[in-house]
Parts: structure tokens; sequence; C-alpha cells
């Protein structure tokens, strides 16, 4: 189910102290080819992390060997010690690749630092130990195997209170399948670009990174850019993309973007099932839109209002708060002609009442939002959760 499901892929997560729990935190994932094609997308917070500097940098080559992950501590604002450990993490994996590994290697025979993906997560402001951090990635390097995926899943989390792993397959043009794999972490401060989290999607498929760009970004912008737990967001987030070739299959754009898509957007509907402290899943979809960016922009207005996520979370069918958010889009709309559903129910017609909102039932965890505007033909669907009691107990206590 997880990043090993596709071939030419082995991982590992171990236990190397980063955590306080004694929990795994350090993870590796290698590909073995015969191709190392790989794309990334990056948090487009300006405040970034040392790993993000870094990674961004190395995936220009259109490349990645591996991918060493931990948990523990975000590397971010840590002065540049906190980059010379992303180096040297970086450096020891692809030292450790070109002594024992196998698969592709550079021109002079060894793998190097640029060829490594380097991701954090975990508190700002903390330096991980140098030493813990460097005998972890040791340790997961002597632990790799083909079926380490679940390993991999359950080291990078930090607040999560389950692993995230998915996982797809899909045909070329002349039949040959192939797999999408992938992990992630996440479970708070949820937002665009991304969400806080980390991701590394994996496939089988042969295709080069400009396909992979492609595929990855197209996956994006309708699974996890349209995450939106809190407004709040991440300096770590990454999601990366590794094709091995190991199938032979060669699927078109389309079809490899189709599976991506796919599984991020399972990965993305459990990192929101998993939010800090949340009682409701909530669907927030735009119908008849002018375009698809103003369908975006009122569902994600809606997502960010904490008067409607409270009332989500009080049970209290309150659509005039949803009103209340659309009308604060530059979206083309009618204010006095619009329709707002609640799980299904047609409270708001004409932008008056409806249908009866005692006629609601909000006593399960999913809830759907459906806001029609009369304006266009375009739509869109943005996931955000209720505000609980929990989510203030558990990111007010976050550092503690």
């Amino acid at each position: 189910m997880s990043v090993t499901r596709a071939q030419g892929f082995r991982a590992a997560g171990v236990a190397a102290g980063l955590k306080s729990t004694g929990a795994p935190d350090v993870a590796l994932v290698v590909n073995d080819g015969p191709s190392t094609a790989a794309a990334a997308v990056f948090t487009s917070n300006r405040c970034r992390a040392n790993p993000v500097i870094w990674s961004a940098e190395a995936i220009r080559t259109g490349s990645a060997r591996a991918v060493v992950l931990n948990s523990g501590g975000a590397n971010c604002y840590t002065g540049a010690e906190g980059f010379q450990l992303t180096h040297a993490t970086a450096e020891l994996v692809a030292e450790l690749l070109s002594d024992g590994g196998s698969g592709p290697r550079a021109e002079n025979g060894a793998v190097g630092a640029i060829d490594v993906q380097v991701c954090s997560t975990g508190l700002i402001g903390l330096l991980n130990d140098r030493d813990d951090l460097l005998a972890g990635v040791r340790a997961a390097h002597a632990e790799l195997s083909d079926d380490g995926g679940a390993a991999a899943a359950t080291a990078i989390m930090t607040t999560d209170s389950v692993s995230k792993q998915a996982a797809a397959e899909g045909s070329d043009a002349e039949g040959r399948t192939f797999t999408v794999g992938g992990m992630a972490k996440g479970a708070g401060m949820l937002a665009p670009a991304l969400a806080t989290m980390l991701v590394v999607v994996t496939t089988d498929a042969d295709v080069d990174a400009a396909t992979l760009d492609t595929a990855l970004r197209g996956a994006t912008r309708v699974t996890f850019d349209r995450l939106d737990s809190d407004g709040c967001q991440s300096t770590n987030d990454t999601v990366l993309l590794l094709a091995s070739g190991a199938s032979g299959a060669t699927p078109s754009v389309e079809a490899l973007t189709e599976q991506v898509t796919a599984v991020c957007h399972d990965l993305a509907l459990q990192l929101l099932a998993d939010a800090e402290g949340a009682d409701h899943e909530i669907a927030i979809e735009v119908l008849n839109a002018a375009t698809e960016d103003d369908a975006v922009e009122v569902a994600r207005s809606v997502a960010r209002s904490n008067l409607f996520k409270t009332a989500i979370f009080g049970k209290d069918p309150n659509w005039g708060r949803i009103l209340a958010s659309v009308g604060t889009t530059g979206a083309a709309f009618d204010p006095a002609d619009l329709d707002v559903a609640l799980n299904g129910v047609w409270v708001c017609r004409d932008s008056g009442p409806g249908e009866s909102p005692d006629a609601v039932s909000l006593e399960d965890r999913a809830v759907t939002v459906t806001i029609d505007l009369k304006s266009g033909e375009s739509t869109a669907t943005v996931w955000t959760n209720d505000l609980t009691h929990a989510y203030v107990h558990e990111n007010s206590a976050y550092s503690s």
C-alpha cells in the first residue's frame, strides 16, 4: 500500500532518538532504478526550512536516487548549523548507497549528495542532534527492504494518530501495468500550498522528469492544494514523485496523472480525517461558477471561516455564515440568487430560506456543503474540518 508497492523501491523506518517518546523518527526511501527521474513541489511559504532549501535546488537535476526524512524536529530557523546538517545527511545517504547500494550510478561510479532529497518535520527552531540523526540514517540503510514502506510511513509521523499510505495501478497504451504508491504525514496546519505535510509518491512507470512534473502538479492542484484545515501554512511542505522505470510501462502523461491524482486524493483525505481534534470532515463543493478559480476562491473562503467551522462543531446548520463568507470573495455571482445545501438539504434557495434546517443531520463525521453560484459551468471542491476544543488544546500545547 505504500512507497514500496511500486517495483524498484526499498524503504525503512527506524527510531534514532530524535523523539523523546522513542518512537520511529527516521525514514529512508531508495530508488533502485533503472531510472531515477523525479519531480517535486514545495511550500510557497517564503520562510522555508533548511531541507526545503536544499531539496528545491537538488531536484533541478530532474533526478533523485533517495529520500531521507526525519520527524521530531523541522530543522527550520536553526542557522548555518542546521543547513550543514541537512547537507551532511544527504552526503551520508549518498556514501552509503555508493558503498553498498545497487542500481544507477553517477559517471564516477558514486551517488552524489545532490541525488538525495531531504525532508524534516517537527518543531521549528529545534536543531536535531547530529550524531543521533546520522546514526539513524545508517540504521535505516541497514534495514532497507522492498516491504519497508509501512515502517517508513510510521517514522515520519508527528502529531498524526495513524500513518497514511495509498496505492493505485494503471496501464499504458500497450497494456503494460504500472503502479503508483505513496505515504504522507500531516494532521494540522493543513492549508495551501500543499498542507503541512511530507509526501513521497513512487511509480515504476518509465517516464522522464518532465512527465513526472506535469503529473505531480496536475495532481496536487486538485488534491493537496485544496485541503484547507485552518488557513495556516507550513515551512516544510514537500511532495515528491520518483520513478524507477522498473515496470517497463510507458504511460501517457494523462494516464500517469490519473493514477498519481488517485493516490494524492486518497492521501489528502486521510490527512483530513486525521486533522487535530476535528469532529467533522467537510467537503465544500461550489457549482456553476464562472471560472474554476472563482469556485476555488468561494470554497476556500467558507473553509477558512471560523464562524462556519465552529457552527459545524456545534451541529448548527447555520447557512447564513456560508453566505457571509461567499460575499467576501471577488467571484462572479448575484448576491440575491444563491443556493446552499447542507448534507443534501437545500436550506437556502435564491438567497433566502429554503428547506427547514431541522432536516439537516450533522451527527456523522462527513459533512457536505454545496453552493450554487448560478454564474457558469465550473466547479471545485475544497476540504476542511471543524474547529473544536481539542484543536485549541493540541495546538496550544504543541511544544510543551
